[in-house]
């Protein structure tokens, strides 16, 4: 088919809508279950370019969770230790590579993955619909799936759970094209290979940049190549942990996504890994617990009345010395920047959440001071030359 038609755009009072190849060629997927909408279309077709370029890149599946056609958060399949698995809430799951990629993407940032889109590299396994069949998303894009993954996530949502199958080998034109307000706008596809010839430029005293920080940082670049920008991306351990997008100030971007990775790393702390949680407490419920324990203050979270709702027993505080500390001793995070920071208050900030290693564009009339920050904390920085404005 070269049309698939829609019940609306991105607002219900946004009639006609469809997608469609302006050639009159075919689509390059196929809707298998469910009836996908605009954004679902738009988060589809950028999470896929994302982890199929991951996938590329790094030679190991990769999995992306999509929200309004940005990443919350994006993987390759590395095991996932112990206390991975209790906080991604996937104890016991059989896990295969793809399925730990998914759990990572989707345990980057558990709040803003509620209701995601899902894209997968690889065919989906029958591990991974197991996975997503027990959390709350809206549908997810795959180059294939095994008969039993297929029946499994056709079940979800009462049986209009949105599937779709993408053509791995499709390749678009050259050119792409969009409107606003009734001009057309025409560019090159943005198709720049992200690798690791983008790390040389090494420009601080710091010029250490082990393996894993290459995976990272390049993990970070592909990521934030399908980010609404302005954007920052933290990264450690083959994952996203904190994604700022679309603010117009990079510093509240770089705050942004820094108080995001803060989290997860809070997350694993043994307050949070021992919280007395009710049996049958679901998952979304235990997220939102669990980062206002986090975010707020020891008196906003158990206040009177307030804790009988998700924990068997009135959990200690937690108090901002001990949140300090347990982020104190967290190192080895890698930080890409989809263009130069104009300040090395960006940096000040990212060594706050444990960055040791940078990727940014570079080009900045600051650039000196930049750099003289990070050899203040002892960060090693690249200079990419290459910006990865979305919009």
């Amino acid at each position: 088919m070269n049309e698939f038609s829609l019940k609306y755009g991105c607002n219900p009072n946004q009639k006609p809508a469809r997608v469609y190849m302006s050639d009159g060629g075919c689509l390059p997927f196929q809707v298998l279950n469910g009836r996908p909408g605009y954004i679902n279309f738009m988060d589809a077709l950028n999470s896929w370019q994302l982890v199929s370029e991951l996938k590329e890149a790094l030679g190991l599946p990769a999995a992306a969770s999509f929200k309004h056609v940005s990443p919350a958060g994006a993987a390759v399949g590395l095991p996932l230790s112990d206390v991975l698995k209790k906080i991604y809430f996937v104890e016991g799951r059989e896990l295969s590579p793809l399925a730990s990629a998914y759990a990572r993407a989707r345990g980057s940032d558990r709040m803003s993955s509620y209701g995601d889109w899902i894209a997968l590299s690889d065919t989906c396994d029958a591990a991974t619909a197991k996975l997503i069949s027990v959390e709350v998303s809206d549908g997810v894009i795959a180059p294939d799936y095994e008969p039993e993954a297929l029946e499994i996530l056709s079940r979800k949502k009462k049986g209009g759970y949105n599937i779709i199958k993408i053509d791995p080998s499709y390749v678009p034109e050259k050119l792409e094209r969009k409107q606003v307000f009734g001009i057309t706008f025409e560019q090159g596809r943005n198709d720049v290979k992200i690798d690791e010839n983008l790390l040389k430029n090494i420009v601080t005293e710091n010029m250490s940049f082990p393996e894993s920080a290459k995976r990272d940082l390049i993990l970070s670049l592909i990521t934030l190549k399908y980010t609404q920008s302005n954007s920052v991306c933290y990264a450690k351990d083959g994952q996203t942990i904190g994604v700022g997008a679309g603010q117009q100030s990079r510093v509240h971007c770089t705050r942004l996504a820094g108080d995001k990775a803060d989290n997860w790393h809070l997350r694993q702390h043994p307050k949070v890994l021992s919280l007395p949680f009710k049996d049958g407490i679901a998952r979304p419920d235990r997220d939102n617990a669990i980062d206002v324990y986090i975010s707020r203050t020891p008196e906003d979270v158990i206040g009177e009345g307030a804790w009988q709702n998700f924990f068997s027993v009135r959990p200690e505080p937690f108090s901002e010395a001990e949140k300090r500390a347990w982020l104190d001793s967290v190192s080895d995070v890698s930080l890409g920047s989809d263009a130069f920071f104009p300040f090395g208050d960006n940096i000040v900030r990212a060594s706050r959440s444990g960055v040791r290693y940078v990727a940014e564009a570079g080009g900045s009339v600051r650039d000196d001071d930049v750099i003289d920050t990070c050899n203040r904390f002892g960060i090693a920085m690249a200079f990419t030359g290459l910006r990865l404005f979305h919009h």
